[in-house]
């Protein structure tokens, strides 16, 4: 049977291969206007500038070749560099303090107790970099010991075991022992401010807000300046029921130990308020004798005014914490390094005989330190009424004296 040929076919599938044809000189006229596209934005490309990335000066000797930053806060960069006559690995801590006189002070603190203590667990100045005169003098550089991380990192990187936690515990209390038998109170301790290196070799650093016991009488200034995080903050500080003492040191080693063991902050507190009612979700409300320890009245009233609450086991706080039993050891002085009392919670000496920490704890390798002098945090006492330009002249003076 054969097959017809229309001429409506024929003029339809002339028609078709017109349209064929049409589409596709639109496609290679596409192809070529997207080709000049991209020709003319690599040509743009070419043409602007490479966006600069961010320069850091560091005015330091020759002596040391920079490598690069390892830290940043709110006044100061850190940055590793290796001291080439040793080829000692080092750090370079560059301070610019000059705008805000509390960073001045907090800078004059750390400077003066850096060059106090001589420890092992206390991170140490190996050298300061002098400026050529007063009038050149408009950052401060110390030389450090290089830690490769702290603490907070390593918690929130990976789980501790517990020799692992021992240790730390171990060598934070020990550092402890140096600095309160000095009568110096750090603080401000924290898992940022525990450096540790590879060999789990841990040191105590950032002493801006440390102070002398015996100064402990300016508790009011002492709150203004308080910046520190709030979740490692003895309850006493808040509630501020009698002069501080070396237990608000042995708090935050508390709040540190339960943060090793569970890999989150025990108390994260939002504000001050919220803060104060999640220690006493966990430790109950105060008995009357430690209520009545309370000195301001808003205080005690602010604590009357929460439902009471009763005290959970640190045994059943821990129970399912990372799917394996937690040293019964390490809840014991848990419970003992955090006592809402300060009275009452075990001392940094005796926290150093605990049981849990028996492996690492020798007493004749536990140095104390010399007491630092009356006069050593004088400046704190007049501190509202120093200028700028005083507190630059101290720093100054300070850096110049011989390490």
């Amino acid at each position: 049977m054969s097959v017809e040929h229309h001429p409506q076919q024929h003029y339809q599938a002339q028609i078709q291969q017109q349209m064929q044809q049409q589409q596709m000189q639109q496609q290679q006229m596409q192809q070529q206007q997207m080709q000049q596209q991209q020709q003319q934005q690599q040509q743009m490309q070419q043409q602007q500038p490479e966006t600069p990335q961010r320069q850091v000066s560091f005015n330091v000797s020759d002596h040391y070749q920079i490598l690069e930053i390892v830290g940043e806060g709110a006044y100061g960069i850190v940055c590793s560099a290796i001291h080439k006559p040793s080829q000692q690995k080092v750090a370079i801590k560059k301070i610019e303090p000059f705008e805000r006189s509390m960073l001045c002070l907090r800078t004059l603190r750390e400077l003066k107790l850096l060059k106090h203590f001589n420890h092992e667990n206390i991170i140490s100045i190996l050298a300061i970099q002098r400026p050529y005169d007063y009038a050149h003098f408009n950052e401060i550089y110390l030389i450090q010991e290089l830690m490769e991380t702290d603490l907070h990192r390593v918690i929130r990187t990976q789980t501790l075991t517990d020799d692992h936690i021992q240790y730390f515990t171990y060598q934070t209390l020990r550092a402890l022992k140096a600095m309160h038998s000095a009568n110096v109170l750090h603080r401000d301790l924290k898992p940022s401010n525990l450096l540790l290196n590879s060999n789990c070799d841990l040191k105590i650093c950032d002493f801006g807000l440390a102070r002398s016991i015996a100064s402990s009488e300016d508790n009011f200034g002492f709150m203004t300046e308080y910046v520190a995080t709030r979740w490692y903050r003895a309850p006493e500080i808040m509630l501020t029921f009698q002069e501080y003492t070396t237990a608000i040191d042995v708090w935050s080693v508390g709040c540190i130990l339960a943060e090793m063991l569970s890999g989150r902050p025990l108390f994260p507190g939002r504000d001050y308020h919220n803060q104060l009612w999640l220690i006493m979700e966990v430790l109950g409300t105060p008995n009357m004798e430690d209520y009545y320890n309370i000195k301001s009245k808003r205080a005690r009233e602010y604590i009357r005014s929460l439902p009471f609450c009763k005290k959970i086991p640190f045994a059943e706080l821990f129970k399912n914490v990372n799917n394996a039993p937690i040293n019964p050891l390490a809840l014991d002085l848990l419970e003992k390094l955090l006592i809402f009392n300060p009275a009452k919670r075990i001392t940094m000496e005796d926290a150093l005989k605990h049981p849990y920490l028996q492996l690492y704890h020798d007493p004749n390798d536990e140095p104390v330190s010399e007491k630092i002098p009356e006069d050593f945090f004088d400046f704190d006492k007049k501190k509202d009424e120093l200028t700028i330009e005083e507190l630059k002249r101290m720093l100054y003076d300070e850096i110049m004296k011989p390490l």
